[in-house]
């Protein structure tokens, strides 16, 4: 598991052996501007330098069922510069998505059915860009997202947990780790 600092500290942190169950605050979010109106920093993450040409791999449970709970990896410039990857749980299913931050949110995502599953979402910094990949289990990587991040930038990554509409939300997160960029995009 990385050794980092957290912004915003969760409601609970507890390590299970080499796991850490991680308990969300209600009301807590990342997320700006776009469509809702709103600014919200408030998600709770686990966050260690991440440099250029480095990726970062963040496995955890994906055991939640209420609107809009969430968990994966971020990477953040700072509170307008960002990009979170992960599993949402959203009009009644879980989704694998991506919402990347210059400014404005972009979200996308689409159903899956990993509900109960360890999931790995990999973020992989290369040049101007961050290329995001999940899987649950040993299955092949599936690519989510390309998207532009400023170059030669210090920037932060680590794991993140949300649960904007209730109490009581907690992660399990079974890793979180440092490692070598990808080589190619697919």
């Amino acid at each position: 598991m990385i050794e980092g600092e957290w912004l915003n500290a969760p409601a609970g942190v507890v390590e299970d052996g080499h796991d850490l169950l991680v308990t969300a605050v209600r009301g807590s979010d990342f997320w700006r501007t776009t469509s809702y109106g709103y600014d919200r920093d408030g998600g709770h993450a686990l966050l260690a330098p991440f440099a250029a040409d480095a990726a970062i791999e963040v496995s955890f449970v994906a055991d939640y069922d209420h609107q809009f709970d969430q968990a994966g990896l971020l990477v953040r410039l700072d509170a307008a510069t960002w990009i979170k990857a992960g599993l949402e749980y959203c009009d009644g299913a879980l989704q694998l998505g991506a919402v990347v931050t210059h400014g404005t949110s972009d979200w996308s995502s689409a159903p899956v059915d990993w509900t109960g599953r360890e999931v790995t979402i990999r973020a992989s910094r290369t040049g101007d860009a961050v290329t995001v990949r999940a899987r649950p289990g040993d299955e092949p990587w599936r690519m989510i997202r390309l998207a532009p991040f400023p170059v030669g930038v210090e920037a932060r990554a680590g794991l993140y947990c949300c649960a904007p509409e209730r109490a009581g939300l907690t992660v399990r997160f079974t890793d979180a780790t440092f490692t070598a960029p990808d080589e190619t995009l697919h």
